[in-house]
């Protein structure tokens, strides 16, 4: 069984390279992409201890709810509806500093207050399969830093 490292010192950026060397690691000897979400999700909750941290599967065209770590979550999300439906139709990570000033947000949790959404895509990169959403009680807690590395993250995990 692997040991997770959970990193609390360093910059954004540390953590996030070590994550990602961490997250190579692991899903390198393992082919079901839901033990590599749910291990996924553990590893940058625990790492950034984010409100929410989790992905939404693609099924019969709509999201479903996948491995996640924190409070109750919506189940199923609509094609282009909310954050992760955007993110969905877009075929793009969504940045929302505050998610009350996002049109149509969803509210699965009044405690989110921003949020980050980033695409999941087939190993061709034509299909999203899922999306990967990270919810935090903090507004504006999300930038370029995490974009960058969240992508490379996601694509590792088909």
């Amino acid at each position: 069984m692997a040991e997770q490292l959970i990193i609390s010192d360093g910059s954004k950026e540390e953590k996030y390279a070590l994550l990602y060397s961490q997250i190579t690691a692991l899903t390198e000897g393992e082919s079901d992409t839901i033990a590599n979400m749910a291990n996924i999700a553990s590893m940058i909750h625990s790492t950034f201890g984010f409100w929410w941290t989790g992905f939404y599967r693609v099924k019969d065209n709509q999201l479903i709810l996948g491995p996640f770590q924190g409070p109750l979550a919506c189940s199923r999300i609509g094609f282009g509806k909310g954050v992760c439906g955007t993110a969905w139709k877009l075929r793009e990570t969504v940045i929302v500093p505050d998610v009350e000033r996002f049109p149509g947000h969803i509210a699965c949790s009044s405690a989110s207050r921003s949020e980050i959404v980033v695409p999941v895509f087939d190993k061709e990169s034509l299909e999203v399969t899922a999306v990967l959403d990270i919810d935090s009680d903090t507004p504006d807690k999300f930038d370029q830093t995490d974009r960058l590395w969240l992508e490379k993250i996601a694509g590792l995990i088909i």
